[in-house]
């Protein structure tokens, strides 16, 4: 089984994603003891689809984030650079426009989609800053991103528990529902490497977003940025 290292090589981490991808939306329910889907309900609000925008799902794995989307009657391309993951996916829902892509170098034209977002997938990149600019060069001028990641707990010992269910509970959980167990023992360390919110939002603003904010879910287990391309 392959474990991806902190480096993010995106060969690593695209063979760790194919062997997660047959269980990998029943391992997420598990792990996050069913707030994911409340995030992802906050997602959809966040990024506001609209009837004919166009929407890129980045990192959308089997495409259980673009479902949303999809709904409100907007265009939604799931990309992802896992295959297997796609392949999956498609299974599932061979009507949507699965696409294989590097969030480093999308294949897209310049001005594209009304909406981008991102969940749960920016911190696999290996060149974070790489891909918000890719992110802002995809995005049509008075667009939107929203990226929905991990980050760090406002409440210090809270920030202790959680730290701890991490690197402790996660990977034992994980053995019981995942077919690559070690997967999740790299999910938990590249988490507490990640940014806080304040240093995610400076990020978006260097490669050019503006308006940029957040907001905490689950105490900050889990934040929502947003930002904006300028008309």
């Amino acid at each position: 089984m392959t474990r991806a290292s902190l480096n993010k090589q995106p060969h690593e981490v695209a063979s760790m994603f194919d062997d997660v991808a047959e269980r990998y939306d029943l391992t997420n329910d598990v792990l996050s003891l069913g707030q994911d889907r409340r995030w992802r309900r906050e997602v959809a609000k966040a990024v506001d689809a609209r009837p004919a925008q166009k929407v890129l799902d980045l990192a959308a794995g089997t495409a259980t984030s673009s479902l949303p989307f999809t709904r409100t009657g907007a265009y939604v391309v799931p990309c992802d650079f896992s295959l297997g993951m796609l392949q999956v996916g498609k299974r599932k829902h061979t009507w949507l426009p699965f696409t294989a892509g590097d969030a480093t170098r999308l294949p897209f034209k310049d001005d594209t989609f009304d909406a981008v977002t991102i969940s749960f997938g920016l911190r696999n990149v290996q060149d974070t800053d790489a891909a918000l600019r890719e992110m802002y060069r995809v995005t049509r001028p008075g667009g939107r991103v929203v990226i929905c990641e991990f980050s760090h707990p406002t409440w210090a010992p809270f920030r202790t528990v959680y730290t701890e269910y991490l690197m402790r509970a996660l990977p034992s959980v994980a053995r019981a529902v995942s077919s690559n167990p070690d997967a999740y023992v790299y999910l938990a360390e590249s988490i507490r490497a990640w940014p806080d919110q304040p240093g995610l939002a400076g990020r978006l603003r260097e490669a050019g977003w503006s308006k940029v904010a957040w907001r905490d879910l689950t105490g900050g287990v889990v934040a929502l940025h947003r930002g904006f391309k300028e008309s």
